[in-house]
């Protein structure tokens, strides 16, 4: 599945809910279905600058493709995370690099979280760039 494609997945799994609750109450749900971190992949090195939760994130490359993992103690954080695993794990640094995350404008997401939560979200798909930009520069 592309990228897009997952992004337009999410989009409509969100279409559904018309209250903002409800949309988080979707977004703890995201978080609760992540797989929990190790505790030895919880290290500083791992953790996201940026933003005001604790964040988590480990990348794996595997035969040209990242992987990632992560978790957060806060549980819209988590949900936020897991979204962005959905959509970009398992692709290619390229992928990655190159990829609109339009679904953020399209569930509305990014007009619906708090000034400190909206950092830690471009802190987050930072962290994930660099990973991408890292490995593809290691793969050349």
């Amino acid at each position: 599945m592309t990228i897009n494609e997952k992004q337009n997945e999410i989009i409509e799994d969100f279409s559904v809910f018309s209250e903002w609750m409800d949309r988080y109450q979707s977004l703890i749900e995201w978080g609760n279905r992540l797989a929990p971190l190790d505790k030895k992949d919880k290290t500083d090195q791992n953790l996201i600058d940026g933003c005001q939760s604790r964040v988590w994130l480990k990348a794996d490359f595997v035969d040209g493709k990242i992987f990632f993992q992560a978790e957060s103690d806060a549980i819209i954080v988590k949900g936020i995370i897991a979204l962005l695993i959905k959509i970009l794990s398992g692709h290619t640094p390229d992928e990655i690099l190159n990829t609109d995350l339009y679904f953020l404008d399209k569930i509305d997401l990014k007009e619906h979280l708090s000034p400190t939560r909206s950092n830690g979200l471009l802190s987050m798909i930072k962290q994930i760039r660099m990973y991408a930009l890292a490995y593809k520069i290691k793969g050349e």
